[in-house]
C-alpha cells in the first residue's frame, strides 16, 4: 500500500478529521432543532445553497480553471447528492431516536464497495463479506426494537446510506480530475439550488422564523457544514482516504453522545446492541486500516 507522502502529516490530519466528526455530530443536533420550524427541504436546500457559496468563494480560481466537462461532471454528482440529502433530511424529520439514526447512517460507509462491485466491477476486501451480515445483524435488532417493523424514519435513513455510497464512489472517480474543493462548492450549489427550488413547489414556508431557529440554522450553514467540508477537504489532502474513513466513522458515536446529552435520549438495550453491531461491522471492514492506524501510534 501507498504510504502518505512527505507533505502529509498525519497528527495534524487526525485532529483535524476528529473535528470533522465532531462537527458533524453537532449537525445533527442543529439540524433537528431547526426543523422544529422549517420544512425539510427548504432547511436543507438554503444551507447547503448558503455554504456552498461561501465555499466558492475559496475556491474562485480553481473554478475558473475548470473545463465545461468538469463543471457537467461535478454537476451530476452534485445531483446524488440532492437524492441523498433529500432522504436524510426526511429521515431526520420522521426519526424518534437521533442517535439510532446516526449508526443507520452510517451504514452508506459499509455499503461503498459493495456499489463499486455492482456498478464499476471492483472487487470489495474480503472484511467486506464479513462485515455485511454483523451490519444486518445490528439492523435488524434496530427494526425489532420498534415492533418487528421498520420505521419511516428507518426506512429513509436506509435509502440515504444507499445514496451517500453512491455519491461516494461517483465522487472519487470525478475527483481525479476536479480538485476536492471546487467540487464540493459545485455539488453543495447544486444540491442548493434543486432543493430550494423543489421546496418552493412541494413546501408551504413559513411566515416567520424564531430567533433560535435562525441561530440553529445559521449554526448549520456555518460550523456543520461550510467549516467541516473545509476542514474535510484539507485534512484529506493529508492522509489517505482509507485512513480517513476509519476517523470518519466516529460521526455516529459522537451525534448519539450528544444527542443524548442535549436531547436526553436514552437506548434500550436492543438498540444498544444493534448499534454496536453496526459500528462493529464498520471496524470490520475497515480493519486493515484500523490496525495500521495503531500500528502508527
Amino acid at each position: 500500500m501507498p504510504t502518505a507522502s512527505p507533505a502529509r502529516s498525519p497528527l495534524r490530519a487526525d485532529l483535524l478529521l476528529l473535528l470533522v466528526t465532531l462537527l458533524a455530530a453537532g449537525g445533527w443536533i442543529f439540524s433537528k432543532e431547526a426543523l422544529a420550524e422549517m420544512p425539510p427541504l427548504l432547511f436543507i436546500g438554503t444551507r447547503f445553497l448558503m455554504a456552498g457559496a461561501i465555499l466558492a468563494l475559496f475556491a474562485q480560481a480553481s473554478l475558473r480553471r475548470l473545463s465545461p466537462v468538469d463543471w457537467r461532471r461535478a454537476a451530476g454528482v452534485g445531483l446524488i447528492f440532492s437524492a441523498a440529502v433529500s432522504l436524510w433530511v426526511l429521515g431526520l424529520q420522521h426519526s424518534r431516536h437521533l442517535g439510532e439514526s446516526a449508526f443507520i447512517n452510517s451504514l452508506g460507509i459499509l455499503l461503498v464497495p459493495v456499489v463499486a462491485r455492482l456498478l464499476f466491477g471492483d472487487r470489495p476486501p474480503r472484511t467486506t463479506w464479513l462485515a455485511l451480515p454483523v451490519a444486518l445483524a445490528g439492523f435488524a435488532l434496530l427494526s425489532l426494537n420498534a415492533g418487528f417493523r421498520i420505521e419511516p424514519g428507518q426506512w429513509l435513513m436506509v435509502g440515504a446510506a444507499v445514496g451517500f455510497s453512491l455519491l461516494i464512489n461517483a465522487n472519487s472517480r470525478v475527483v481525479q480530475r476536479v480538485a476536492a474543493l471546487p467540487l464540493t462548492a459545485i455539488q453543495l450549489v447544486v444540491v442548493g439550488l434543486g432543493l430550494t427550488l423543489a421546496s418552493l413547489v412541494l413546501e408551504p414556508w413559513p411566515t416567520r422564523l424564531s430567533a433560535s431557529t435562525l441561530g440553529w440554522f445559521a449554526a448549520s450553514v456555518f460550523f456543520a457544514s461550510t467549516l467541516r467540508f473545509f476542514l474535510q477537504v484539507h485534512a484529506q489532502g493529508l492522509t489517505t482516504p482509507s485512513h480517513a474513513a476509519v476517523i470518519l466513522m466516529l460521526e455516529a458515536v459522537w451525534a448519539a453522545l450528544m444527542a443524548s446529552w442535549w436531547f436526553g435520549e436514552t437506548m434500550t438495550l436492543l438498540q444498544l446492541v444493534g448499534c454496536s453491531l453496526i459500528f462493529a461491522a464498520l471496524l470490520i471492514n475497515r480493519w486493515y486500516w484500523v490496525r495500521r492506524l495503531f500500528k502508527g501510534r
